[in-house]
């Protein structure tokens, strides 16, 4: 019987690219089970800006669970809530941009490890919609 190994990933993907694909194809490339987090439209607003979310939290989800390296998309809205939904899904693995080792990342010390994924060339949903 082959065991279910859980991958977490998560962030805002308010414009879905190249970049994005790539990880998830990565995360997937880890286990059996990828499940993908979502920050919440009011979360995005307070982290981003009232001009963000670009695609609200319904599209988002939509677009992200017709991805097929994506087994399951779940909506957060806070750091608690994030946290809880890595703990409740048992989650072995949970995949972060490189660009936060050695910072604090919220929800890791309810997964099994953390690993560290490099960005792919320019592709950044800031640069797609010029908000430097």
């Amino acid at each position: 019987m082959r065991t279910i190994k859980k991958i977490w990933v998560n962030g805002c993907f308010d414009v879905v690219h190249r970049g994005h694909i790539e990880l998830f194809q990565y995360a997937k490339s880890l286990g059996t089970c990828l499940i993908v987090g979502i920050d919440s439209d009011n979360r995005v607003k307070k982290s981003k800006g009232d001009h963000r979310p670009y695609n609200n939290q319904d599209d988002r989800r939509y677009f992200l669970e017709s991805i097929r390296y994506i087994d399951k998309v779940l909506l957060f809205n806070s750091d608690e809530e994030l946290s809880c939904l890595i703990k409740d899904n048992n989650i072995d693995i949970m995949v972060v941009g490189s660009d936060w080792k050695g910072k604090h990342i919220v929800g890791s010390h309810n997964a099994g490890s953390v690993e560290y994924f490099d960005r792919i060339g320019e592709y950044s949903t800031t640069n797609i919609l010029g908000d430097k």
